[in-house]
């Protein structure tokens, strides 16, 4: 459902003939790839150590929210009993 949908194209089989004088090898690249990686790989751990921290938070408060709930229903039904005697 999500896959994209590519049409389909017949496969033609390339006909030219390569040398290896042809072609010169790349030139490499004078930056390094690694303190990238590691940015990149520092980000999503700081995203994910957020996520888990504001989780527990919002689990801390509704677990309070509900003990409040429930010992404001207890207060009220004693106090309502006192007053009925």
């Amino acid at each position: 459902m999500f896959r994209p949908r590519l049409p389909d194209t017949p496969f033609v089989p390339s006909i030219t003939m390569h040398s290896p004088q042809d072609h010169a090898p790349a030139p490499s690249s004078s930056r390094p790839v690694a303190p990238y990686v590691s940015v990149g790989v520092g980000a999503v751990a700081a995203v994910v150590v957020v996520g888990i921290v504001l989780t527990a938070l919002l689990a801390a408060v509704a677990i309070s929210a509900v003990s409040v709930a429930i010992a404001a229903v207890v207060l009220r039904s004693l106090l309502n009993r006192a007053n009925r005697r």
